[in-house]
């Protein structure tokens, strides 16, 4: 369940919430009765709505990315947002935007090889350096080397590289919230633990193996 409380029909007193459920869940209380046409519990929407101001910049945002006055081809914004879904391990971003890639037709094997795009010989030069951009935004936090964006203007204006910039940053944003807030399929246990020790290990059999390994003191000194 998400780490915040999620606000019901009938508790929603902003218009911008009462239309999102609308258009999202019809008639349906959003909390009692969950779940999308994308196949989503839809909390995301439920949670943001604690705050309806942060709800309609959010819909505003994602108006502007789709809006037809856009210049970026709608396929290298995908591509880079479902890249950076994966690489900040959002399950929810990178799920829901290959369904998008897959709604502008792009091949099952181009999807499929957004993890590991790098060795991968389904994508074009113009194709891989909005790839290789879109790490350098969310791996490398902006960090990009020049031939990286040499590359980018070689294909792209100076006017698609900031829409490109803008919506690869805010999906990396609804990345990162979605895993911290635990929303839709980023409502997972950390998969990084301790992974149990034998019975009968003590901690200090680390420092034993380490002694029996260790080459006698002798053999170091005529090495130094």
């Amino acid at each position: 369940m998400p780490r915040l409380r999620q606000v019901s029909r009938k508790a929603a007193e902003s218009e911008v919430v009462k239309r999102t459920y609308d258009l999202l869940f019809e008639d349906r209380d959003p909390v009692s009765q969950p779940g999308t046409s994308t196949g989503t519990r839809g909390d995301w929407w439920t949670v943001f709505a604690l705050a309806p101001d942060v709800l309609d910049h959010c819909n505003r945002g994602f108006a502007l990315y789709r809006n037809p006055n856009r210049k970026l081809d709608p396929v290298l914004r995908e591509l880079a947002q479902t890249r950076a879904g994966w690489a900040k391990a959002s399950q929810f971003v990178f799920s829901q935007h290959c369904k998008s890639l897959r709604g502008l037709g792009v091949p099952e094997a181009k999807i499929a090889a957004v993890p590991h795009w790098q060795v991968a010989d389904v994508f074009d030069e113009r194709e891989r350096a909005v790839l290789a951009y879109a790490d350098c935004l969310v791996l490398q936090a902006g960090r990009t080397p020049e031939a990286v964006f040499t590359a980018l203007k070689g294909f792209l204006s100076d006017e698609e590289i900031l829409e490109l910039t803008y919506i690869t940053c805010l999906y990396d944003m609804h990345a990162v919230m979605t895993k911290a807030l635990r929303l839709e399929w980023d409502d997972r246990d950390d998969p990084i633990v301790e992974v149990a020790s034998p019975e009968g290990f003590s901690a200090r059999d680390f420092l034993d193996v380490g002694r029996r390994n260790a080459p006698p003191q002798e053999e170091l000194s005529r090495n130094d």
